[in-house]
């Protein structure tokens, strides 16, 4: 299932991509129009909570809708609707991981690949939406930099997870740009602040439900600036695997439903090139990975 958060008429909604039409049923509306279940989970995040429960549930609800005399009603499509994040907030700061492609880091100046995962994260303040126009804050840095990624959300709560119990913990996948200032790494020492300047975690355009990822180590991912290839990847040429990123993470970190793990880019980013290439204002990036779609942001 495709899912995707959206805001409609003022009303912030979740819902699945209609099948074959560029349009998202609002589940919101058919259960408040034909009242077809007891009670529906307010937020995706809630329902994320509720694991197969919150799925079978939705396809009841687009069940429903199609039996109406008027299917359409309950249709937004995608032109009349604002994209937000499909997690429009996560429930504690991103979890980020570095350096995970040799190439990267060998064109970020490691003599060798990390032995161990590196990992920092991102505030919840930094998400962006699919669409959505993001700064280039010009009053803070001169070195803005991408970096197209699979991202995955954890379905259920889990400490000490075992490598081989980790995809029971996922609820699906999505994609993130991450979007980092390499000045203000450099100048502070340390991730945080380079990493969180407001919407330099955008993501999307869909949350696709882990049954329909049949292997998230088999994953083209290629990142463009205005129409340009600069990163062509794939996530089966990660150092940490997934499994192994979510058990090693889980070590120190509870995991939560909605939490959102950035895997880490592959090579092809804007500092590695020969000179330095970063962004400015009027660059449009697309992030795209098979079975997931494309996301899509201009800088402004």
């Amino acid at each position: 299932m495709k899912l995707l958060t959206f805001q409609h008429d003022g009303n912030v909604c979740f819902g699945p991509k209609v099948k074959k039409e560029e349009a998202v049923w609002d589940v919101c509306q058919i259960q408040d129009e034909l009242n077809v279940l007891p009670s529906f989970p307010s937020t995706i995040l809630k329902g994320i909570e509720m694991g197969f429960d919150f799925l079978e549930q939705v396809r009841k609800l687009v069940d429903a809708a199609n039996k109406d005399e008027n299917p359409a009603r309950f249709k937004r499509s995608f032109q009349e609707i604002e994209w937000l994040s499909p997690i429009p907030r996560t429930p504690k700061n991103i979890l980020c991981v570095g350096k995970n492609y040799n190439d990267h880091a060998k064109e970020m100046g490691a003599a060798s690949a990390p032995e161990d995962i590196v990992v920092f994260t991102k505030s919840p303040t930094s998400i962006a939406a699919h669409d959505q126009e993001i700064p280039v804050h010009a009053d803070v840095t001169s070195n803005l930099d991408y970096e197209g990624e699979l991202a995955v959300v954890i379905g259920k709560t889990g400490r000490n997870i075992p490598k081989k119990m980790a995809y029971d913990y996922i609820f699906g996948y999505t994609i993130a740009n991450d979007v980092t200032a390499r000045d203000l790494q450099s100048k502070h020492q340390q991730y945080f602040l380079g990493k969180s300047l407001d919407g330099s975690c955008p993501m999307g355009p869909y949350l696709v439900t882990k049954e329909e990822i049949a292997d998230p180590q088999k994953l083209t991912v290629v990142t463009k600036v205005n129409g340009e290839v600069r990163q062509n990847g794939s996530t089966e040429d990660m150092i940490f695997k997934v499994e192994d990123l979510i058990a090693e993470i889980s070590k120190y970190v509870t995991l939560e439903p909605g939490d959102v793990i950035l895997t880490g880019t592959p090579a092809g980013v804007g500092k590695g090139m020969k000179p330095p290439t970063f962004l400015k204002a009027g660059d449009t990036v697309k992030v795209s990975i098979e079975g997931i779609g494309t996301l899509s942001n201009t800088f402004v």
